[in-house]
């Protein structure tokens, strides 16, 4: 593969909803460009990770970033869109507007990213090219500017008229490939209608044209491409065109208005001429278990052969080789430009969000913030030999999806899993098969309840007992009072009167006692537990029996002292569309909720409902949200604090 400046760059990220077309849209650019002989073929396959690939075209590196379009990996948009300078997001054109397509117009919106719209499917008998023109014109107004005009409809769609570059294409069924064909003489008033519109937003980005469009001058190529490269970056522009991937039609126009329209690194105003430094993206572990870290050049040059910092970690680095993606395996390059992204093999402290740099003082770029489980799950390893084992596979993914969050519960005993939703939590389960022969059984998460009292107790046993023919005596005082939070032993025994060895061995058996409460066996907390009193013989007495005693005098004080269960409160933010907050407040009312308020999310009519709700009420919450919402609808959630259960609902927890 070649070196290419940065103004020769493009880095794309292709956005939307799943089953849209994007996988099919890879192929199709590179049948276009020669990098495969067959054409695109239907059924793809579910992507749950993002994809990277670039081509070489007419004198141009194109870096496309291919983004699942399902919400459960949300989080491989996030690192994708990072990395990229502009957007192109398949709209399916049998359909109204999707999720996924809504989720990749916000996220573009709020990170200020110039996309390209591709209306798909536009042979299909369902398909409805100015519908969808109308939906995003409700959304977007004048912004959306529809560059193709069909040729037929539906079924006898067979190609578009490029009202830019005033050209047609039509497809050739024999050769399965679009020519350039003489433009349709009755297509003239749609075309004008459409261009002049065009010429509107091209006079609007430039005060010279805008006076030269007011004179009724013509605007030359030059002028034309400069005035809508500047709306389209700006975002006052919003290109729309129409085709079919699978077909292959419409794609020569998306490569050319991707170089034509698209900022490069030069537009973007990176320092060309710095030190290097760039940012890790994303983390990939392939099949021969090489670490493979995804980084964007910011700044400067990367050159093979030399050692860099990562700011994050601070900790140097010996870069030996350098890779660039093709559509196979990666392949030695021998520097990157500014703009470009490449691949770095085995560099062990680089994670995904990282800052790498030639200079140790050089300030992190932006954090990359990823999207907060939805959903806990218990699992485990249907060997139980291969515990150990699991652990560290899990670590490794964690390393390629940063929406992954494991945790060992030891009060529960169980290894929990935060994940996007089911379809991630079965592709975690996928992975950890496929890839290290460990089969995993996911259980039901445990809520991790706990104990508490709400009164003073005092408590005094005497133990007294045989073992093995040989007696054993302790006595042991106790006193427990409530406190706001954790656990305190407190030694008051004073004077000798029970040697210290063995009061260590009283505050050994409290401890043990306190991690099983009375009431359902869970762990005890937010208690107090002062040692105050007893006896003890010189002849029967040891370690085990104050230990024992010790147990036996809190479980006693424990019955004593009004004991209670209390339950985690979660934090919930929900943000969805205005329409839905009543439904949502509802909802959320009869899982136990307190709502605090409510704040606008976003400019797209998006508000965010955040309330207080017992963790046990929210734990299938997503599948029930994505319902209410048609699909629209997130939330993220933290832990606030540990409050009482309602009387009514403790005897159901127990039993």
């Amino acid at each position: 593969m070649n070196t290419y400046e940065s103004d020769k760059i493009r880095n794309i990220a292709v956005l939307g909803h799943s089953g849209s077309g994007k996988s099919i849209l890879k192929e199709a650019i590179l049948f276009s460009t020669g990098e495969i002989e067959e054409p695109p073929t239907a059924n793809k396959a579910m992507s749950s990770d993002m994809n990277l690939f670039s081509v070489e075209w007419k004198g141009y590196k194109y870096n496309f970033i291919d983004t699942p379009g399902y919400a459960d990996f949300y989080s491989e948009v996030v690192s994708g869109i990072s990395a990229a300078a502009g957007a192109i997001i398949i709209v399916d054109g049998t359909e109204d507007l999707q999720v996924g397509t809504d989720k990749a117009l916000e996220i573009t919106d709020e990170l200020g990213i110039p996309k390209i719209l591709f209306v798909n499917k536009i042979d299909s008998p369902t398909a409805n090219y100015y519908k969808i023109i109308e939906q995003l014109r409700e959304r977007y107004g004048k912004k959306i500017a529809p560059f193709h005009v069909p040729i037929g409809e539906s079924e006898d769609f067979k190609g578009y008229v490029n009202v830019v570059e005033l050209f047609a294409r039509e497809y050739d069924k024999s050769q399965e490939r679009c020519f350039t064909v003489d433009i349709p003489k009755d297509m003239d008033n749609e075309i004008k209608e459409v261009r002049d519109m065009l010429m509107e937003s091209v006079a609007e980005s430039d005060e010279v044209l805008l006076e030269k469009y007011f004179s009724d001058e013509e605007f030359d190529k030059d002028e034309i491409h400069l005035g809508l490269k500047k709306a389209v970056i700006n975002g006052d522009l919003i290109p729309v065109l129409c085709g079919s991937t699978l077909k292959n039609i419409g794609v020569h126009t998306l490569m050319w208005m991707a170089k034509d329209y698209f900022p490069s690194p030069v537009d973007n105003e990176y320092d060309l001429d710095a030190d290097f430094a760039g940012q890790v993206f994303k983390t990939i572990i392939n099949s021969k278990e090489d670490k493979v870290s995804i980084l964007k050049v910011l700044q400067g040059r990367l050159t093979a052969n030399r050692n860099v910092f990562n700011v994050n970690k601070n900790q140097s680095e010996k870069i030996s080789n350098i890779y660039g993606y093709t559509t196979g395996p990666i392949k030695e390059i021998i520097e990157a430009s500014t703009g470009d992204i490449v691949a770095i093999l085995n560099a062990e402290s680089f994670e995904t969000g990282d800052t790498i740099s030639a200079n140790s003082e050089f300030m992190p770029y932006r954090e990359l913030v990823f999207p907060k489980p939805q959903t806990l799950s218990g699992i485990k390893s249907v060997d139980a030999s291969k515990k150990k084992e699991l652990l560290e596979a899990l670590k490794i993914l964690q390393e390629e999806d940063k929406a992954l969050e494991v945790e060992f519960d030891g009060e529960g005993y169980q290894t929990v899993i935060g994940t996007q939703g089911e379809l991630h939590l079965n592709t975690i389960k996928k992975k950890l098969e496929d890839k290290f022969g460990i089969k995993i059984e996911i259980v039901e998460y445990k809520v991790p309840y706990k104990e508490t009292i709400k009164t003073d107790a005092k408590a005094e046993v005497k133990l007294n007992r045989t073992v093995d023919d040989r007696g054993e005596f302790a006595e042991v005082h106790l006193e427990l009072s409530p406190i706001e939070e954790g656990f305190i032993f407190e030694d008051l025994v004073k004077g000798g009167v029970i040697p210290e060895e063995y009061s260590n061995y009283v505050e050994e058996g409290v401890r043990e006692a306190v991690e099983e409460g009375v009431l359902g066996g869970y762990p005890v907390t937010n208690i107090k537990v002062s040692f105050y009193g007893g006896s003890y013989n010189p002849v029967d007495s040891n370690g085990a029996a104050f230990k024992e005693a010790a147990k036996m005098a809190f479980k006693k004080g424990l019955s004593l002292a009004s004991p209670t269960l209390i339950e985690p409160i979660m934090t919930i933010r929900v943000t969805t569309k205005e329409d839905n907050i009543g439904d949502i407040m509802g909802d959320l009312t009869k899982r136990r909720a307190k709502i605090q308020g409510m704040e606008p999310a976003d400019e797209m009519f998006n508000q965010t409902v955040i309330a207080e709700v017992p963790q046990k009420e929210i734990l299938h919450y997503l599948n029930d949200l994505r319902s209410m919402t048609s699909g629209r609808g997130y939330f993220d959630m933290e832990f606030n604090r540990y409050e009482e259960v309602p009387e009514k609902i403790t005897g159901d927890i127990i039993k």
